[in-house]
């Protein structure tokens, strides 16, 4: 068989497929890993029938940059398989064996990632700022205050064709990868035209028809937009635009002094809107559910070509309430604090999808346009002790929290003989808004008096507070790039490339605090919060304000990337192959205070950091024998601190309960990484893995907490140094039931299991510093204690799944397990130990099932998740004693969806 006839026989393949770093397209004779048996058999039905595909052959959509797939004279070799790097593929049908709703929850499942907080993926127990994520190739804009990497739950699996995952560097991905990278690709082409409607229902066990918490909010909330209540109220934005300081308003109009075209009355009387801040209980919380729509269309065009047209659009609204227990110890290890937040959330999430694709002879483009809000309405209720003063506080919360990501890329594959030509373009932007975030703190004092057994708030700070707090976050990216390869040889092919990303962000938050004169009564602190901020009470006790942000209200982040690379993929004997490359990257980033006022207050929390670097990255692939792999890899990669980790400016999130400031002293991480893997194939996608990686860490970025009036405050600073080593194992085999006869003709058991552990620890000698902001120069050892692990990092991972499946129609049933060992969230300070979380273990289980109703296809899924209630567990402990830091039931939930295909 000539090589011609392979190349054409594979050209369905190279056109849908493309793997960085893989081995080169060849247009001679010679293969970059020889060929068996087993090819040898379906290159001669290729022959015979060249329109058929081997039905075990399963096209997996994968865009990258650089990206070349190899001709390995083989057909039945999946993308894992085929890459030159070590990589972890999931396919439309893998995620949809999973049954999860969003991409980061199908991740969860590959061998040694793991999913904290909400949605971001860590690779190997490193923290999300360790990973990189793509679309088509493509980075992404955040819309989270504290990080830079895009949360994955935003994305549902209904926009997403495959998701890669490559976890040893290549010089083709930016130099940020200290962990990994994963890449997203979007439906393109569809195989032929489509309609499908799908809706679907769920319920937690601990929140679904159960008691919560809820304000009013606007009439559009059940959507996840605002009909215009949260707008800032004239007064407000009049002060916003002045550039006038708070402090330099009059009080009330019989202060005419700094000819104020307004007063802190007129700008507070429009902050006390009740259907913002009224907390109600809901006796019973709804059902979740959603719903979605998506169709597809192809037609020729040009002769050759064919034109597809994908459009997807889906809602779903979710409901989620948690009773927290919350404490806070001191140096002796003694409860400083100990409170109970029942807290309700409603989260929707609105996306849509439109993409083109066009493949026209060896070329292919796609055009992709993606929108996802994610809207989240918090209300909290809290109560506790405060053990230092004898009080008892009460608090209450309301908060509308908005994230919006639009984005839209250009990508074009083109193939001219030998030469491969991969151009990418795109622009994206991500909005966060967060207006009137309301927090109401009533103390009572346990004392000797009049209203000592009440909870009170005379708004003075002391005993009780009111304060509201308006913040905007906008990022813009633009990214592109080119890449170039060639077949130089038959045996060695060079890949050379060019990447550009700008990204720009700008950061406010504003903080008002009302601010009662000491001749407020106890009595009017009585009022519950809506009363207490009405004009008459607000007129009647001259309450003022006071901007607690004004130092530093506002910020500009910026970071600027180029970078240009080469690699070379060669094969100088069969069965050998090395993919050897350098990436040489400047990057320029800079978080600069805004100056929103007429007379600026100087501020040293600005951060420039300019660095360039050269980054190498080898992988050497040898197959010894028949169906066995074994690479190596060794590389340099890099990890650059967060914009929200510089910023001087205390935020509060809501999903970890805690506020975070940022560091300006911080600088980038350099990272050294070694890696040894061997791989056997059984054939027909089932395989057996086993790995061992080491990383040296110089200058990790860790996050460290301290306690003050009861409040967690978390930040970063960089430990001396840190080694990362760990070891992979990994399991996918199909047991075929047909000699069991009967009902079992037609079944088979797919068994995917997978096990990581990582042992990381932070090196720290005498004479160690660490920079922390403002007080500069500071004693490593007062943060991080030698020997500890890295925040993020579980020792042990562990995916399991058994399918029990239908090979002629839609039939499974899937047992999925995932277990995560205990690992450092945020280091403690003074002495503390190190907060904890324990995930442990979740077992979940997903049927799915396809049947034919009125000549259309209609699959049922039925979900049941954490079905032994594992809870969310974090906390301190002295080996003897346990402070709960954010601790509370998950629950059960159920859920049950239809998708209707015509």
């Amino acid at each position: 068989m000539t090589t011609g006839k392979r190349l054409a026989g594979l050209l369905l393949l190279t056109t849908a497929l493309s793997i960085p770093g893989a081995a080169f397209a060849q247009a001679t004779s010679g293969s970059a890993l020889s060929p068996t048996e087993e090819d040898v058999e379906r290159d001669d039905l290729l022959d015979e029938n060249p329109e058929q595909m081997p039905e075990e052959i399963e096209e997996t959509d994968i865009s990258v940059p650089g990206g070349s797939i190899i001709v390995t004279g083989r057909i039945n070799r999946d993308p894992t398989r085929n890459s030159s790097q070590v990589v972890s593929v999931l396919s439309t049908e893998q995620i949809a064996r999973t049954g999860e709703g969003d991409i980061a929850g199908a991740l969860n499942r590959v061998t040694g990632l793991s999913v904290q907080g909400q949605g971001f993926v860590y690779v190997r127990g490193l923290g999300d700022r360790y990973s990189l994520a793509l679309l088509n190739g493509l980075p992404l804009p955040s819309p989270q205050p504290l990080s830079r990497v895009v949360p994955l739950d935003i994305f549902p699996t209904s926009v997403v064709s495959s998701s890669l995952v490559q976890k040893t560097y290549s010089a083709n991905f930016p130099g940020e990868f200290g962990g990994g990278v994963i890449n997203l690709t979007t439906r393109a082409i569809p195989d032929e035209s489509f309609l499908e409607v799908s809706g679907g229902i769920s319920g937690n066990t601990e929140t679904t028809f159960h008691n919560g918490l809820a304000y009013y909010g606007s009439d559009f909330d059940w959507f996840g937009f605002d009909d215009g209540t949260r707008d800032v109220p004239p007064a407000l934005q009049n002060y916003f635009d002045s550039g006038i300081r708070l402090s330099d308003i009059p009080l009330d109009a019989s202060q005419n002094f700094n000819d104020a075209p307004f007063t802190q009355l007129d700008i507070g009387k429009q902050l006390g809107n009740p259907n913002l801040i009224l907390l109600q209980k809901i006796g019973d919380i709804p059902v979740n559910w959603s719903a979605g729509i998506t169709a597809g269309h192809s037609l020729d065009v040009f002769g050759d070509g064919l034109l597809g047209i994908v459009a997807t659009a889906s809602v779903s609204n979710s409901w989620r309430t948690r009773d927290i227990t919350k404490q806070s110890i001191l140096a002796d290890f003694t409860l400083d604090s100990d409170f109970n937040d029942l807290v309700t959330d409603n989260r929707v999430l609105v996306n849509a999808l439109l993409g083109f694709g066009l493949e026209v002879g060896d070329h292919k483009f796609r055009w992709t346009n993606l929108f996802i809000r994610d809207s989240s309405k918090l209300a909290r209720l809290s109560r506790g002790e405060d053990f230092q003063d004898n009080d008892s506080i009460q608090q209450q919360q309301t908060a509308f929290f908005e994230r919006q990501l639009i984005d839209t890329q250009l990508v074009a594959e083109m193939e001219f003989g030998d030469l491969g030509v991969d151009l990418r373009g795109g622009y994206a932007r991500t909005d966060r808004e967060a207006p009137y975030e309301y927090t109401f703190t009533y103390v009572r004092d346990n004392a000797q008096g009049a209203l000592s057994d009440q909870f009170i708030n005379v708004l003075d700070r002391q005993t009780g507070d009111a304060s509201v707090v308006f913040s905007d976050l906008q990022e813009e990216l633009y990214a592109g790039g080119i890449d170039l390869s060639y077949p130089v040889f038959d045996n060695l092919g060079l890949t050379v490339g060019y990447a550009y990303s700008d990204t720009d962000r700008y950061s406010e938050r504003r903080e008002f605090l009302f601010n009662a004169p000491t001749s407020f009564p106890d009595a009017v602190g009585l009022l519950r919060p809506d009363l207490l901020l009405g004009d008459a009470i607000l007129d009647a006790f001259d309450v003022g304000l006071i901007e607690s942000t004004q130092n530093d209200p506002a910020f500009a982040s910026a970071l600027t990337v180029h970078a240009a690379y080469g690699k070379i993929n060669w094969e100088p004997v069969l069965g050998v192959i090395l993919d050897l490359g350098v990436r040489y990257e400047t990057a320029d980033q800079t978080v600069d205070p805004v100056d929103v006022f007429n007379t600026p207050i100087g501020s040293g929390s600005s951060t420039a950091l300019s660095n360039e670097y050269w980054l190498p990255a080898a992988t050497l692939t040898v197959e010894p024998m028949e169906n066995l792999q074994l690479r190596a890899n060794a590389s340099t990669t890099l990890a650059r601190p967060q914009f929200r980790e510089l910023i001087f400016q205390t935020y509060y999130d809501p999903e970890t309960n805690r506020q975070f400031n940022g560091n300006p002293f911080l600088v980038d991480s350099e990272l050294t990484n070694f890696e040894l893997r061997g791989e056997y194939y059984f054939g027909g996608g089932d395989r057996v893995s086993l790995a061992g990686f080491y990383k040296e860490i110089d200058k990790p970025i860790e996050a460290f907490s301290s306690f003050s009036d009861n409040a967690q405050l978390t930040s970063f600073a960089n430990a001396p140094s840190a080694v990362l080593w760990g070891v992979e194992a990994d399991l996918q085999y199909t047991f075929d039931l047909y000699n069991l006869g009967g009902f079992f003709e037609t079944k088979e058991l797919l068994l995917i299991s997978n096990y990581t552990y990582t042992n990381s620890e932070i090196s720290v000698v005498d004479g160690d510093i660490t920079r922390l902001f403002p007080g500069g120069d500071t004693p490593a050892s007062n943060l991080f204690v030698d020997g500890v692990p890295l925040t993020g990092q579980s020792d042990h991972l562990v995916n399991f799944q058994l399918s029990f499946e239908d090979t002629e129609r839609l039939q499974q049933f899937s047992v999925l397990l995932n277990y995560a060992s205990e690992r450092v969230t945020s280091r403690g300070t003074s002495g503390l130990p190190d907060i904890l979380e324990d995930p442990g273990l979740t077992v979940d289980l997903v049927a799915r099932h396809g049947f034919d109703l009125m000549s259309n296809e209609v699959e049922l899924k039925l979900e049941a998740r954490n079905i032994f209630g594992r809870p969310n567990e974090e906390y301190q402990t002295d080996g003897t004693n346990r402070a709960e830091i954010n601790s509370y039931e998950r629950g059960t939930k159920l859920s049950a969806s239809l998708s209707f295909t015509f």
